[in-house]
């Protein structure tokens, strides 16, 4: 445990991207199995923990410290894991080691793991308690992300990150195979026939050079569906639903899966499809994050699939081919398959990028979040390939709305009110909560809102502040829409700061009732 300590100390500090790499590969060079196997799980976010979470740690430092005292030292040091770190009034020097941790608590029964943590934070020091308390909840947030312990893994021997990209998602922690394979000591790890999700290739934003440099009667067009995009992976034995961040979401969307019985690999939009149409993206959200689904949403949420691509047809991988004989392939096996619940995502014809402009303003009438485009002889290449794939979304919509509330960030936010929750005015003048938000802002305007909020606080709760209804921030955001979790009513999709306006007063913000207009 103490190395991997070390190690995210040194992550959290490092300057770049390179030393970052640098500082991995010589963990995992020097690491034996299975620790160096689970520090990786650890960053890929592999591990979980169910009866190690936030609340018992926090049940068990108020045993051992005084409740306001804890309070007060959160609140100024912003972070959960450090706050605990640093107060736990122990101080020991036997840290137990990485797997050590891991086994002991995929063995113990649910009321035994309050005990173990209790005993490893007694026999740890600060750096290494700050190092279990993030791997127990998941929230390592050390600037690590899990590509650059890929790249890191690849500089180990003569394997290419992309070989790993191809593989990771039928590997299992702690990896041995993949390690023995990139240090040449064993055969490149296999999954075999099971139900593999496959990397997916993304799309560049168009801006406005690229609109007349760009020879668009190259490209195909498509409409970029307003839902989530998904991954259908089906063998003759089994099948799977991935979202685009490989999470199986199989067990939330029975329809879809009870109906597939072809051997294929398929990208697509994942919608909610009532009587024809597409619903809006509020639908879709009911179904999402569920371990179960009930009859009346199956009922009444009805999913489906707008295909955009085909990556295997059978066991044929067909990535390689141009889209235009991938598109080809996949019509001639939607003809032929005539699969429940989807449907093809049907090019449109243009001449001209003008006459897409035009479709890319009617875009949120289609329920659609703007344009796909995609060059014709492009093969799909995992990642974000330049000039290969373009998206241009439609127009962000924006309001003026009054800062309710902060808390501080995470990470390298921690010391920081980086977090915050906006409101507008309703008819009997009371603001309102419509939408919380924690990017878009310089450094310098971090720096600015931070002192303000500190100035200009009215109340607290717990972690939170409410601050005077003073500073109006222009927000923009993709869609509004009904919400039962704010006291509005409306939430707003994707909300991100666009500017402080310190120039507008709080009473000249918009209202409630103009949002409302905005719900499609």
């Amino acid at each position: 445990m103490r190395a991997f300590a070390e190690l995210l100390e040194r992550l959290l500090f490092a300057p770049g991207r390179n030393t970052k790499i640098s500082l991995l590969r010589a963990y995992f060079a020097t690491q034996p199995d299975p620790a160096r196997g689970y520090a990786l799980a650890a960053i890929a976010g592999a591990l979980d923990f169910p009866g190690a979470k936030s609340a018992t740690l926090r049940e068990l430092t108020g045993k051992r410290v005084d409740s306001e005292l804890f309070d007060l030292s959160y609140d100024f040091v912003g972070d959960l894991a450090e706050t605990i770190a640093l107060i736990w009034p122990a101080h020991g020097d036997d840290p137990p080691a990485l797997p050590e941790v891991i086994d002991a608590l995929r063995n113990a029964k649910r009321p035994e793991i309050p005990a173990l943590i209790e005993g490893w934070l007694d026999r740890s020091g600060p750096s290494t308690r700050l190092a279990l308390v993030k791997l127990l909840t998941g929230g390592l947030r050390v600037g690590a992300s899990l590509r650059l312990a890929k790249l890191a893994l690849a500089e180990m021997g003569l394997v290419e990150v992309n070989e790993i990209e191809e593989i990771w998602h039928g590997l299992e922690p702690p990896y041995a195979g993949l390690f023995a394979w990139a240090e040449g000591k064993g055969e490149r790890p296999t999954p075999g026939a099971a139900p593999v999700f496959r990397p997916v290739m993304l799309a560049h934003p168009i801006e406005p050079p690229d609109i007349d440099r760009i020879d668009w009667s190259a490209f195909r067009a498509e409409q970029k569906f307003d839902g989530i995009r998904v991954q259908i992976v089906a063998t003759r034995e089994e099948k799977r639903l991935y979202s685009r961040a490989a999470e199986d979401i199989s067990a939330a969307f029975p329809d879809i899966l009870e109906a597939v019985n072809f051997h294929a690999v398929l990208d697509g939009e994942l919608l909610v499809i009532r009587d024809g149409g597409i619903a809006p993206f509020s639908d879709l959200q009911q179904r999402l994050n569920r371990k179960t689904t009930t009859p009346a949403m199956l009922r009444d949420l009805p999913a489906g699939i707008v295909l955009y691509d085909m990556l295997f047809d059978e066991a044929e991988d067909i990535r390689p081919l141009p889209f235009d004989e991938r598109r080809t392939r996949l019509e001639a096996w939607f003809a032929r398959e005539k699969p429940a619940n989807m449907r093809l995502s049907p090019l449109i014809d243009f001449k001209t990028i003008h006459d897409l402009a035009e479709l890319r303003e009617a875009a949120r009438e289609a329920a659609s979040e703007g344009l796909m485009l995609k060059r014709g002889d492009a093969p799909y290449i995992a990642g974000r390939p330049k000039g290969l794939w373009w998206k241009w979304k439609r127009a962000p919509l924006s309001l003026d709305a009054v800062l309710m509330y902060a808390q501080r960030g995470h990470g390298k936010r921690s010391s920081f009110y980086s977090d915050y929750t906006f409101g507008v005015w309703n008819e009997e003048g009371e603001l309102v909560p419509v939408a919380k938000a924690y990017s878009g802002y310089t450094d310098e305007e971090l720096n600015f809102i931070d002192r303000w909020i500190r100035n200009h606080t009215i109340n607290r709760f717990g972690p939170v502040r409410e601050v005077e209804k003073e500073l109006v921030f222009e927000l923009g955001f993709d869609a509004a829409q009904l919400s039962t979790r704010h006291k509005s009513g409306v939430a707003l999709r994707f909300p991100r700061i666009l500017r402080l306006r310190t120039d507008k007063p709080a009473a000249e913000a918009d209202r409630l009732e103009s949002v409302k207009r905005l719900i499609i």
